[in-house]
C-alpha cells in the first residue's frame, strides 16, 4: 500500500530507496506511518520525490485504513467497496486503488498505467482508465495473479521497447499496421 502511493510520478527504484529507508527506520508499516512526524516521513521518503505532497497522501491512508480497522477489515470487504473506500481518500486515483487491490490486497483487479496506455494507443485503443480497464478484464481470467502478470509483462515490455523508443522493432506497432 505504501509503495502503491510513492510510486505515484515516479520510478519504482526511487520507491525502493525510499522503502527500504522507511524499513531501516522501522516505519514500513500503517501504524508507523502513522504515528511518524511529518518532517521525518518527508526525509525518509525523499527518494519517491514530491515528498511533502506523498507525505499527506500517505498519512491519509495509513489514518483511513487504521479507522476502518486496519487491512483485516478491508479484506473482508467485498471489492467494489473496497476500490470505492480507496478511491474515497485523498490522494488515491483509480490507478493506486487498482494497484493497491491487485499488489497488496490480492485482488483481481487489472492496473491501467502510462505503459498501458501507450501500448493501447500504438494498437488504436484509446478510452479512459474505467474503458481501458474493463477491456483487460473481459479478456484476463478473473485471477489476481494473472491480471498482476498480464500488468508486469505490459510494464516490462513498454520499458523495453517504448522506453528506449525503438518504434521500429515494437511487434505491437506491427501488428496494429501502424509502422
Amino acid at each position: 500500500m505504501i509503495g502503491a502511493i510513492l510510486t505515484q510520478q515516479t520510478r519504482w527504484e526511487n520507491v525502493e530507496a525510499a522503502l527500504s529507508r522507511l524499513r531501516e527506520a522501522g516505519l514500513c508499516s500503517l501504524e508507523g506511518i502513522d504515528a511518524a512526524p511529518d518532517r521525518q516521513i518527508e526525509d525518509l521518503i525523499r527518494p519517491a520525490g514530491y515528498y511533502r505532497i506523498k507525505r499527506g497522501r500517505l498519512k491519509a491512508l495509513c489514518r483511513a485504513v487504521l479507522d476502518a480497522g486496519g487491512i483485516p477489515a478491508l479484506q473482508r470487504m467485498p471489492d467494489p467497496d473496497l476500490r470505492d473506500f480507496l478511491l474515497s481518500i485523498h490522494g488515491v486515483g483509480e490507478e493506486t486503488a487498482d494497484s493497491i487491490l491487485c499488489y497488496a490486497l490480492g485482488r483481481p483487479s487489472f492496473v491501467v498505467d502510462a505503459y498501458t496506455k501507450r501500448i493501447c494507443g500504438c494498437m488504436g485503443i484509446t478510452g479512459r482508465y474505467g474503458v481501458l480497464k474493463a477491456l483487460f478484464e473481459e479478456v484476463i481470467p478473473t485471477d489476481t495473479e494473472a491480471r498482476a502478470l498480464a500488468h508486469a509483462w505490459i510494464v516490462e515490455y513498454a520499458k523495453e521497447m517504448c522506453g528506449k523508443k525503438r518504434c521500429n522493432e515494437c511487434r505491437i506497432v506491427s501488428l496494429s499496421g501502424s509502422d
